[in-house]
């Protein structure tokens, strides 16, 4: 099942309307916006002179660095009284970046929302427990926003709360969760803490995002909430959760690329990569109002698949993100991505969905450390040897010492992102 036409219109009408949308985004932004008006003349581009999807590769990047150089609204293409809404990030890294919302722009937001939700398997008499943050972050208000564009009912519980969210779970039968991956996990050991088996209560679909999950972190997941897990990708700065999203195939996430053009680039050259290969994703926004994108550098690595898939969607689907450039760890001289290590050891039996990456440096050397924890009932001591030699085997560069920890044994948190690495060097 599709939400729209457009996910399954042909390729070729669909590259039409990608250009149609790409000349006058540019023409906008060239008019509207002096950033963009200074970056085409800084970099040749006669703004009239782009014709389509083709001379996308000709035109400057914009970076996350733009925008907070510009904060708080100096990329913005409308004055303050025609938008509807403001998100903004964190801010938790530097400058908050700050992101300015049409009436159109909310419109495009709930369209793909809803389309993404569809292609989950959700329905309209489905019932969504929304466990991301509502607010500044754009996670909340935009399943709650695909939600009604569905006509699906959603229970904006918002992040943390647990005790709430299990009861909900148990007393109103949600049947969709939208959380985190490793909410998701940490509400399933919260729930066997509590006597309630949430793989027991009615939810058959979890959507999650914002931030990578593995493929052994899914099966985890799936297992202990007995429910399947579909992929969810998005960022504030292009619109919100539903850029992409896994369909019931579960083959790569569908970009909605009627709406966000992607492209893969090798990330220290720039270079537009071809199909298969893996890179950091960029995205040029082709309808927003408020405030358009060109050629954004997510930070995100991925891969491009434009083949068919067996949903009957033509949009080109990108792979689970694998990691952010950002992330980058450079442990001795050697590239080491933390998703590398979580890939590298969650699959062995009796390994739980949680590890720690701690980096020190003792004089002029790195130290690399990693803990895992057990699942319950496992022998740590004996499970130590196998994760060292699984880690020296798929890693770049092999850790210097490997911990093996209880269940519980490493810090969690009930709201957000996980967070696995702590580099000590620079204290």
């Amino acid at each position: 099942m599709v939400w729209n036409d457009a996910e399954t219109i042909d390729r070729e009408q669909r590259r039409r309307r990608q250009d149609r949308r790409l000349r006058d985004v540019v023409a906008s932004v060239a008019e509207r916006v002096p950033f963009y008006r200074e970056a085409f003349a800084d970099a040749g581009v006669d703004p009239g002179e782009v014709e389509g999807i083709d001379d996308l590769a000709g035109l400057p990047f914009t970076s996350k660095e733009d925008l907070r150089e510009h904060y708080p609204d100096g990329l913005f293409a409308l004055p303050r009284s025609d938008l509807n809404c403001l998100h903004a990030s964190s801010g938790t890294t530097g400058t908050p970046k700050v992101v300015g919302y049409a009436d159109r722009d909310l419109e495009i937001w709930r369209e793909v929302m809803a389309r993404s939700l569809v292609a989950a398997g959700v329905g309209p008499e489905d019932t969504l427990q929304n466990a991301y943050g509502y607010g500044l972050f754009t996670g909340g208000l935009g399943f709650h926003y695909g939600c009604q564009e569905l006509g699906a009912a959603v229970l904006p519980i918002g992040g943390g709360n647990t005790d709430r969210q299990l009861r909900f779970l148990r007393d109103l039968g949600s049947e969709v969760l939208a959380c985190t991956p490793s909410y998701a996990l940490y509400l399933a050991e919260q729930g066997e803490k509590r006597g309630i088996d949430v793989a027991d209560l009615p939810v058959s679909a979890v959507v999650y995002g914002a931030e990578p999950c593995t493929d052994p972190m899914r099966a985890a997941i799936e297992e202990r909430l007995g429910a399947a897990g579909f992929d969810i990708y998005g960022l504030s700065e292009i619109i919100g959760p539903g850029v992409s999203v896994e369909c019931e195939a579960r083959d790569g996430l569908h970009v909605h690329s009627d709406h966000f053009y992607p492209e893969v680039i090798d990330p220290e050259t720039g270079e537009v990569l071809p199909a298969g290969e893996e890179g950091e994703l960029v995205v040029t926004t082709l309808t927003k109002r408020g405030m358009p994108v060109i050629r954004y550098r997510t930070g995100d690595v991925t891969t491009l698949y434009p083949d068919a898939c067996d949903c009957g969607r033509t949009t080109v689907r990108m792979d689970n993100v694998t990691g952010r450039t950002d992330d980058l760890l450079v442990v001795r001289g050697a590239n080491l991505y933390p998703s590398e290590v979580e890939a590298a050891v969650l699959d062995l039996e009796g390994v739980a969905p949680h590890y720690r990456i701690d980096l020190y440096r003792e004089g002029a050397l790195d130290e690399f450390e990693v803990t895992v924890e057990t699942a319950p009932g496992v022998d740590g001591e004996a499970l130590r040897e196998q994760v060292r030699e699984r880690l020296e085997d798929r890693l770049a560069v092999a850790p210097d010492a490997v911990s093996v920890v209880g269940p519980g044994g490493i810090e969690r948190t009930e709201t957000g992102k996980a967070r696995r690495v702590y580099d000590h060097r620079e204290e």
